[in-house]
């Protein structure tokens, strides 16, 4: 046997001590090993008090992988463990027996293993304790067992005794020394190498190994799924997997692999009061159903049972803690495997598979702590942003917001689209540099700037210059770029002013893409010697403007506004003509985690040319949130403009459709909604924006559903579908819009 580094330094003035000619390595190897064998047991391990009496850490442990790796390196002495309970009481101590000063208290054991520890004592002074490990399977420990260890333990505290007379430090070191013995008893079928001792614990230790290198990378929930399916699914001939987290009193899935429909309808929205395995798995305990009988010879299968099944806590903490409520307080969900058939599960499986799901509880905790921080300042930037915007007769708009994916701060993206007059509108686009709280208070105080400057009718160069001088004169250290566009509907003028930003697109009616020069100025914030100055441009009807962020073009190798106008350039003419189909084309480009470095903003314009020379025909509603009426006035909203319009005979269509998708968007959305009909030469299109960006789903709460709990869900849509054959939902910075076209016939 080599040197332990881990054992305490074994000092003595004048060399090393010695007892009988051991030292103190070779006594704790013949005990480890000495009790192993006499106990018949699967792991053998001595622990010794620390200097401050606080802990027993483990010296020396001996046995075969995996059960060796269940023992812990240290326990303080307030845990409920067999180990410090026989080195506090001076007796033999089994777990899982309940401490004798609390019958009340149960313990959840991670292992199919029982420990009984025996108190190593001589001359008034405690060393620590000799625990073994035994399968529960084996019936437990008895008298004679108590009695046979505590002879051992008594045997090994009279040598401890002689080394420290001797000189020698009985401690033990940071980590314990690993003695592999490979019990003849252990029997992995389908592990390993036949015959060949300990092969089959070191080939289960393999995808235990993998499955920790894999769970640290893992950021999101696909992550973990993929995880789990390389590491436990397949390794084990796993059919199916589920995994669940607990929350407010109920079981939620949160993802799942293989043909595991059923496994997650029962699972889904489970009561923790409920008697299921899952249920019984929260409450600390590993469950593992082999299933029915295998199939007699000849039957074909047709007489198998149930399938097996595991269920596996997914403990926190690092340890069993004694509970006395119903549910163990460390438990945050619980992983459930389902196999093709019936299946035995041998203890080593067992304790493999109970450690990939403590591996995987933290690896929840933690994925689930970062998806709460990102909802959350994800929630906070939506709320930044407005919650509709503005349109006039001859100018629709839409926009678009991805938050990054690297980072869960809030970012300092925005947008505008601000109503000056019936005939002028002012479009912006900025970005506050950073990602953190500052950065949003900024963007808060550049957009309550920026809207009260064009409000009052300044023109965009004095816009953005008063923004800058007001930020520059709060002590803002953060650097503010902006696009501010003035668009007159009237005349098509457009003049663009610009501080630091990236200037505005524009795809004309022919199809060619071209920037809306101006002069790039100053970020906001710096100190500025002149003035800010702005460019005008005159736009023909069927313009279509482009205002973005860089994040939109984050792009290490190519300049941000050549990527922008090849984004703009591939959108195709035909989707031109329909902004929110553009505004998804263009996102879809950069919702990969690859580009989302950064936010992304985009805002589109359609310039349809002065009212009363060919542009649409436009009306609107505002439907307050809570309104009882609001579906009812709707209807009577669109049978008013059809008929104006002289378009009667979409009215009864359109009326229904309206109700619909008000209703679904007032019962699920709980936010106030617009609606908005426009009428071309040759169709109509319907548009229902309100303030909750998850989309709506055309069904009953279905399986499928459970990916999005939070989406919405109604019959009525069945209705909406039937009726206009398609239609589009596209979320927008601070909600969706649901939008569909109904063709005008002839005669």
């Amino acid at each position: 046997m080599t040197s332990n580094s881990a054992l305490g330094e074994h000092r003595r003035e004048g060399g090393p001590a010695r007892t009988d000619g051991r030292g103190l390595e070779e006594v704790l190897h013949g005990v480890v090993r000495e009790a192993l064998f006499r106990m018949d047991a699967v792991s053998a391990a001595v622990y010794l008090l620390s200097r401050d009496a606080s802990e027993v850490r483990a010296a020396m442990i001996a046995g075969s992988p995996p059960s060796c790796f269940t023992m812990p390196c240290r326990m303080s002495m307030d845990m409920p463990r067999a180990s410090t309970r026989a080195v506090a009481t001076g007796k033999v101590a089994v777990l899982p027996d309940p401490d004798p000063a609390d019958e009340d208290q149960t313990y959840a054991l991670p292992y199919p293993y029982a420990a009984l520890a025996a108190p190593v004592t001589a001359g008034g002074r405690r060393f620590g304790a000799l625990t073994v490990l035994r399968l529960e399977s084996h019936g437990g420990f008895g008298p004679t067992d108590r009695r046979v260890l505590q002879e051992i333990a008594d045997a090994l505290a009279t040598d401890l005794a002689g080394l420290a007379r001797a000189g020698t430090a009985v401690m033990a070191g940071a980590t314990p020394a690993l003695v592999p013995v490979f019990h003849s008893s252990i029997r992995t079928p389908g592990w390993g190498v036949r015959g060949v001792p300990g092969s089959a614990g070191a080939s289960l230790m393999y995808p235990l190994r993998h499955f920790a290198e894999r769970l640290n990378q893992t950021t999101t929930v696909d992550d973990l799924i993929a995880a789990a399916r390389d590491s436990i699914m397949s390794p084990f001939g796993a059919r199916a997997l589920v995994l669940a987290s607990v929350g407010a009193g109920r079981l939620w899935v949160l993802g799942h692999s293989g043909p595991s429909s059923e496994m997650v309808r029962a699972l889904h929205g489970t009561r923790l009061g409920a008697r299921t395995p899952a249920v019984e798995a929260v409450r600390g305990h590993a469950l593992f159903l082999p299933g029915g009988p295998p199939p007699e010879a000849g039957s074909g299968g047709q007489d198998a049972g149930p399938p097996g099944e595991a269920y596996l806590p997914l403990v926190v903490g690092g340890r069993s803690v004694a509970v006395a409520s119903e549910v163990h307080p460390h438990v945050v969900g619980v992983c459930c495997l389902e196999f093709a058939g019936p299946r035995e599960f041998p203890p080593e499986e067992r304790t493999v598979l109970s450690m990939m799901a403590g591996m995987l509880g933290a690896a929840v905790e933690r994925v689930e702590l970062g998806t709460r921080q990102r909802e959350v300042a994800e929630h906070l930037q939506r709320r930044l942003l407005p919650s509709g915007l503005s349109e006039l007769p001859g100018l629709a708009t839409t926009a678009r917001y991805r938050p990054a994916v690297t980072t869960v701060q809030v970012g300092g993206d925005w947008y505008d689209v601000i109503k000056v007059s019936d005939e002028r509108m002012v479009l912006v686009v900025g970005d506050v540099e950073g990602h953190d709280l500052d950065s949003a208070a900024v963007m808060g105080q550049a957009r309550t700037a920026l809207i009260s400057y064009a409000t009052e009718g300044h023109r965009p160069a004095v816009v953005i210059d008063r923004t800058g001088r007001l930020l520059a004169g709060l002590g803002t250290e953060q650097l503010v770029t902006c696009c501010v566009v003035a668009l007159d509907t009237g005349d098509g003028t457009a003049e663009v002013a610009l501080a630091g930003h990236p200037a505005p697109l524009v795809r004309r009616p022919d199809g060619g893409v071209g920037t809306l020069d101006a002069p790039a100025n100053l970020p906001l914030g710096v100190t500025a010697r002149h003035a800010y100055q702005s460019c005008e441009h005159t736009l023909s009807p069927g313009s279509v403007l482009m205002l973005y962020s860089n994040g939109l073009t984050d792009s290490a190798t190519r300049d941000p506004g050549t990527c922008a106008e090849d984004l703009l350039r591939a959108g195709g003419r035909e989707a031109g003509a329909d902004l929110e189909r553009l505004a998804d084309r263009l996102v879809a480009e950069v919702s990969g985690a690859r580009w989302r470095r950064d936010d992304a903003v985009l805002l589109l314009a359609r310039y349809e040319g002065a009212v009363g020379r060919g542009a649409p025909r436009t009306a609107s509603l505002h439907v307050q949130r809570r309104d009882l009426h609001g579906v009812k006035a709707a209807r009577a909203f669109v049978d008013r403009q059809l008929r104006s319009w002289e378009l009667t005979g979409l009215s009864e269509t359109l009326q229904l459709i309206a109700s619909e998708i008000v209703t679904n968007a007032l019962v699920h959305a709980g936010s106030d909604v617009d609606v908005r009909l426009r009428a071309f030469e040759d169709h109509v299109r319907l548009e229902v924006r309100d303030s909750d960006g998850n989309p709506p789903v055309p069904s009953p709460l279905a399986l499928d559903a459970e990916r999005n709990a939070e989406a919405e869900h109604g019959r009525g849509l069945l209705i909406v579908e039937a009726l206009a054959g398609q239609w589009n939902t596209s979320p927008n910075g601070r909600g969706k819009t649901v939008s569909l076209d109904l063709p005008i016939l002839e005669g």
